[in-house]
């Protein structure tokens, strides 16, 4: 029986790693097709996508889903991974909204060719990822997740941000102990352990 969800992206972790995570974590097989760069101009007019950019969802049944964050909310809720209440679904939407401005800045720093402007996207990244981490600490629960006691999206949702800092400048979440915790706790996980040890070496 094929997978019930097919998940199209960059051929790299980015915005839409979390959603691979989240079905990792849930044990939800589903079809990773990965596009590079240089294909997405000669197939964008042919995919199924369509607000004409990636990533996107295909779900059985006919219907195809748009949007890093929206789809990525959508895959914890048919998981189970949004939280116990309606308190806690609404905390780990807030973690995530809180860290979701980190990436861009990353990714400004990582793909930018000209060093001045790297040196510049550098800067920008400095500023913001203090500053949300900071706030996260503060919030952030002491048993190795963010909200409540159970894995929950916002923890697989900030480790794909943790570890893109990590790789950036290594040590950053030292500072963090909460928030490194949250980290550990997720590494742990069998089936994400088991999906990041398959998953592509990718830059970004």
């Amino acid at each position: 029986m094929a997978p019930k969800y097919k998940f199209t992206y960059f051929y790299g972790r980015g915005r839409g790693e979390p959603t691979r995570l989240i079905f990792a974590a849930a044990g939800v097989e589903f079809d990773d097709v990965r596009i590079t760069l240089d294909q997405w101009p000669k197939v964008k007019d042919s995919l199924p996508a369509p607000m004409g950019q990636l990533p996107f969802l295909e779900v059985a049944g006919g219907v195809t889903l748009c949007q890093s964050m929206s789809i990525a909310r959508f895959a914890a809720r048919v998981t189970g991974l949004t939280g116990k209440t309606d308190l806690e679904k609404a905390q780990a939407d807030m973690f995530c909204e809180e860290i979701n401005d980190v990436m861009p800045k990353l990714a400004g720093v990582v793909f930018a060719t000209d060093e001045a402007v790297k040196a510049e996207k550098a800067k920008e990244a400095d500023k913001v990822i203090p500053e949300r981490l900071g706030r996260l600490e503060k919030l952030s629960g002491a048993n190795g997740h963010l909200v409540g006691d159970n894995l929950l999206w916002c923890d697989l949702f900030f480790y794909n941000t943790a570890f893109n800092i990590e790789n950036y400048k290594p040590g950053t979440l030292k500072n963090y102990p909460k928030l490194n915790k949250v980290v550990d706790t997720v590494k742990a996980n069998k089936r994400v352990a088991a999906w990041i040890a398959k998953r592509p070496d990718t830059k970004f």
